[in-house]
């Protein structure tokens, strides 16, 4: 945790409110959302109680099991889910636009620009919390190896038609969701706390309702009164008036309500099934509305300049995969082979570095956070020398000194770089300090070719300039050898019979 942000829960907890950490709103919300308030029960671990589901706020679609532990019980529950969630996920399949992209040529191994197709859109999946997420792929995890009847005539138990293809498309989501800056599958309680401050812990954060009260506590109340009436406030009947985000449920409503009207369900009392879909309700609903309300707040925040930039490799994800399933590729495998695995945190580092950067460039308080940090200075520019380089076509190569405040760990040598007002980064030198509060950098780029320097290229005098320590497009290492060509000490090529067929399923894979 940064020191602005620790200062900003001081504050927090000082005034009652919650503070700001962000001027823009740096993850990506779709027009059409798909919200997913999924809740299980408490004694067999992933074992679908209900869920709510839908894309039109004032029309949630209701999922309920009356008796959990009842397998095909649970398979319909499933289908049901299928039916609810597949025709969105699918929905942007078809509209796509022509993109140029840079692929390695399989037969020369060289970078070469080709034409493809890139979904127009990409559907959202918004969920309560990050146990929400833990859930989906879950989810994912235990229906994408499941069989169909077709597929096993002689399975006593198949799996409804469209239940592993839901399962492939919620694994992806959810292995996407580790991604930094990806907005194919979200949390809200994540959204918030990534531009609220609150004066309770980051695990506090993780209660819906609790994150909510904090940021919009009405006059007269603090946050933190707010909060612990949203967490431990209870009814007459001994419930909480706030039910947790999910997708577990309260052990006070489990043991007085939910278990004797399940037990009435499998003695087969008439209105049993009803009784258990309301209050399976009563237990979604107050989730439902709150991850709507979060929304309304963060779309109060108008987007981060390059929001888009990251939306747009999650088209790019969400169209790599319909083209995976449009070929008949097998599931995805329950453990990756050491290349993928490599390739994958690869690109999930150098994703957090370019989130960290971007987010950065798009918000001055994360700049800010920067700034303290002695990542980045900012200032205005005293003066300005035109010098350039040695050779026999000297380019220019000008000094800018700025006046700063700021205390960056800069020595003589080190690269700096500036965003221009054209998108493009600017790379710098530090050339040393002329006197106190005065640094001196020599632009080595971004001025053009010709002898003169382009114009708005070289800041002014009197300008406001910031200069940052960090690359603003981060590089990823050396490239990874194909899976064919894994060596042995990572435990060789991965074998084609077992990529053919998925793995075995264990216990663990049955919800």
């Amino acid at each position: 945790m940064s020191l602005i942000s620790t200062l900003a829960r001081v504050e927090a907890a000082a005034t009652g409110r919650a503070r700001p950490l962000a001027t823009v709103r740096h993850r990506h919300l779709a027009e059409r959302p798909m919200v997913l308030v999924p809740l299980t029960t408490a004694g067999e671990v992933g074992a679908p109680l209900g869920a709510m589901v839908g894309t039109d706020r004032d029309a949630p679609r209701l999922l309920v099991v009356p008796q959990p532990r009842d397998r095909t019980l649970r398979s319909a529950f499933l289908a049901e889910l299928a039916e609810a969630v597949l025709p969105h996920l699918e929905s942007a399949q078809d509209e796509v636009e022509l993109q140029e992209r840079t692929e390695k040529d399989p037969g020369t191994g060289r970078r070469v620009k080709v034409e493809a197709e890139l979904c127009a859109d990409a559907p959202q999946l918004v969920v309560p919390n990050t146990a929400g997420v833990a859930y989906v792929r879950l989810l994912g995890r235990s229906m994408r190896f499941r069989r169909t009847a077709e597929e096993e005539p002689d399975n006593p138990h198949p799996a409804p038609p469209r239940l592993p293809l839901l399962g492939r498309w919620l694994t992806h989501y959810g292995e996407r969701a580790r991604v930094p800056g990806s907005s194919l599958l979200v949390a809200a309680t994540e959204l918030l706390a990534r531009h609220w401050a609150t004066g309770q812990s980051r695990l506090e954060d993780q209660h819906l309702g609790a994150l909510l009260a904090w940021i919009t506590a009405p006059e007269g109340t603090s946050g933190a009164e707010a909060a612990h009436r949203a967490e431990l406030a209870r009814g007459e009947d001994g419930l909480l008036l706030t039910p947790p985000a999910g997708p577990a449920t309260d052990p006070a409503f489990d043991n007085r309500r939910l278990a004797p009207a399940v037990a009435r369900y499998d003695a087969g009392l008439p209105g049993a099934e009803e009784e258990v879909r309301a209050l399976v309700a009563t237990q979604l609903r107050p989730t439902w509305d709150a991850v709507w309300r979060a929304l309304d707040l963060l779309r109060e925040l108008p987007p981060g300049a390059r929001v888009a930039d990251r939306w747009k490799r999650d088209r790019w994800s969400y169209t790599a995969h319909r083209d995976r399933l449009r070929a008949g590729e097998p599931p995805q495998p329950r453990r990756d082979d050491a290349v993928t695995a490599a390739r994958k945190l690869a690109a999930r580092e150098t994703a957090l570095a370019e989130l960290a950067a971007q987010e950065a460039l798009d918000d001055p308080l994360a700049m800010a956070e920067r700034r303290l940090a002695g990542q980045a200075f900012a200032g205005e520019v005293t003066a300005v020398e035109m010098a350039y380089s040695a050779g026999k076509r000297p380019m220019p190569r000008p000094l800018v000194t700025v006046r700063t405040e700021d205390l960056p760990h800069l020595e003589e040598g080190v690269r700096v770089y500036r965003a221009l007002d054209d998108g493009r980064t600017q790379p710098g030198e530090f050339t040393g300090s002329p006197g106190p509060g005065l640094l001196t950098v020599r632009l080595t780029g971004g001025m053009g070719r010709a002898r003169t320097p382009e114009a708005g290229s070289v800041p002014e005098e009197g300008e406001t300039v910031c200069w940052t320590l960090f690359e603003h497009a981060p590089r990823g290492g050396p490239d990874l050898p194909d899976p064919e060509r894994t060596p042995w000490t990572h435990g060789g090529p991965p074998d084609p019979d077992a990529l053919d067929a998925p793995d075995p399923v264990t216990a663990e894979d049955l919800l």
